[in-house]
């Protein structure tokens, strides 16, 4: 049985922040292709839900509710409730993600 993905405000932000970017800094078409690969790969968790990785920044932190897949550089960290898979957050993993963690999945 399959999942449904969805995506938060913040994770359509966040596509559309990276796609913005790299049409900017390198082209239309490499932005269109990065986007489908990030979107292809998000949508994979649809069968496979549970392949992610627990964020080794929250790991430490005894926090096990998100996990990760990659389509390198970028990090995408999901949450899976009941039969759904929420996506929470696409970025560049050269960032501070730390940060990024703290104020994006980790503030009430």
């Amino acid at each position: 049985m399959s999942f449904q993905v969805f995506l938060t405000n913040d994770a359509a932000r966040d596509l559309e922040e990276l796609y913005d970017y790299i049409a900017w800094r390198d082209s239309p078409g490499k932005a269109e292709y990065v986007l489908d690969r990030i979107e292809k790969t998000f949508f994979s968790l649809q069968e496979f839900p549970a392949l992610g990785v627990f964020p080794k920044e929250l790991l430490p932190l005894g926090i096990r509710e998100y996990r990760e897949i990659f389509f390198k550089p970028y990090r995408i960290i999901y949450r899976i409730i009941e039969r759904n898979v929420y996506v929470m957050l696409i970025a560049d993993g050269r960032r501070d993600m730390h940060s990024l963690l703290r104020r994006r999945l980790l503030t009430v």
